[in-house]
C-alpha cells in the first residue's frame, strides 16, 4: 500500500460493500487529497489498489481488535447500515446505534483527531420522541458522535438514495421509488440524491474539513447544493458556505424549482 505524504489523508470507510460506501471507497482512491484508504467491512471489497487496505472484520460489536489498523488515520467514512424492516427491530438498533457507537469508541480512541463524515437519514430524530424506530435509532447514534469527542462530526441526512447502478431492491417500495425517480428528480429534487453524488460530498467535507468544530448537519438540499458546487466546500464557516453558494448561481437554481432560498441553518443544522 502507499504510504501517504504529509499532506495527503488517511482515510477509513466503513461499509464500503454496500452502495454509498462502495461509490465513497471508489472516489477516495481515486481522490489525489487522499494518499492511503483502508476500507473496514464484513466481507472484503474485492478490488485492488496501490492505495486501498482491505480489513476484515466480522462482528462490529466489538471493534477492540481494530486499533492499530485506526491509529493515525485523519477521517472516517461511516456507511454501515441495513434497510428497515431487513432484520429485526433489536438488530436495527444493533446495527444503527450500537455498531456505530462501538467503532467510534475506538477511532477515537487510537486517533482522537480524526474527522468523522456518518451517514444518517431524512427524518433522524435526536430528540428520541419520533414513533419511528428508524428516526429515533439514527438520532441516537447521531448523539453518540456528537459527544464522543471528535473535532469535527459531519451528520448527513439523504432522503431517498438512487442507487445509479442496477442492483437487486430490498423490498417494493425501493423498486417503487427506483421506477418513480425520473419524476421525483424534476418534481421533489430536495427529496431525491444519486448514491454517487452523496458519497463523494461525504468524502470531501473530511479530506477539506470545512465547518466549524461540532457536528454540522446537512439535509438533502444541503447535499445538492454541495455537489453542485463543489468548489465551495474547502470554506471554513457554514454561514459563509450558505453565502458563497448562493453567490455561485444556487439561488438561481433554486428559484427556478420553486425551492425557497435556504438560510445558513436550513444548509447545515435542521
Amino acid at each position: 500500500m502507499n504510504v501517504p505524504t504529509a499532506s495527503e489523508k488517511r482515510l477509513v470507510i466503513v461499509g464500503a460493500t454496500g452502495m454509498v460506501g462502495g461509490y465513497a471507497l471508489r472516489y477516495a482512491l481515486e481522490n489525489s487529497a487522499v494518499g492511503s484508504v483502508t476500507s473496514i467491512a464484513r466481507r472484503k471489497v474485492g478490488i485492488s489498489h496501490p492505495k486501498l487496505k482491505d480489513v476484515l472484520h466480522p462482528d462490529f460489536a466489538n471493534c477492540s481488535a481494530l486499533a492499530d489498523t485506526l491509529s493515525g488515520q485523519d477521517a472516517a467514512v461511516f456507511c454501515l447500515g441495513t434497510y428497515t424492516g431487513a432484520v429485526s427491530d433489536a438488530e436495527f438498533r444493533k446495527i444503527t446505534v450500537d455498531y456505530t457507537i462501538e467503532f467510534a469508541r475506538v477511532l477515537g480512541d487510537s486517533s482522537p483527531g480524526a474527522a468523522f463524515s456518518f451517514l444518517s437519514g431524512k427524518g433522524a430524530d435526536p430528540t428520541g420522541r419520533s414513533r419511528m424506530p428508524f428516526a429515533r435509532y439514527k438520532g441516537e447514534a447521531e448523539n453518540a458522535l456528537l459527544a464522543a469527542g471528535f473535532p469535527h462530526v459531519y451528520i448527513f441526512r439523504p432522503a431517498y438514495i438512487y442507487p445509479v447502478e442496477p442492483r437487486k431492491e430490498p423490498n417494493f417500495s425501493y423498486c417503487l421509488l427506483r421506477t418513480m425517480y425520473p419524476v421525483f428528480r424534476v418534481l421533489f429534487p430536495n427529496q431525491v440524491i444519486r448514491a454517487d453524488d452523496l458519497a463523494r460530498a461525504m468524502v470531501d467535507v473530511v479530506v477539506s474539513e470545512h465547518g466549524q468544530r461540532g457536528g454540522p448537519v446537512f439535509e438533502n438540499r444541503a447535499i445538492r447544493v454541495m455537489v453542485e458546487f463543489p468548489e465551495t466546500a474547502a470554506l471554513n464557516k457554514p454561514k459563509s458556505l450558505t453565502i458563497n453558494y448562493c453567490r455561485r448561481g444556487a439561488a438561481q437554481k433554486l428559484r427556478a424549482e420553486g425551492t425557497p432560498i435556504p438560510l445558513s441553518s436550513h444548509l447545515t443544522q435542521e
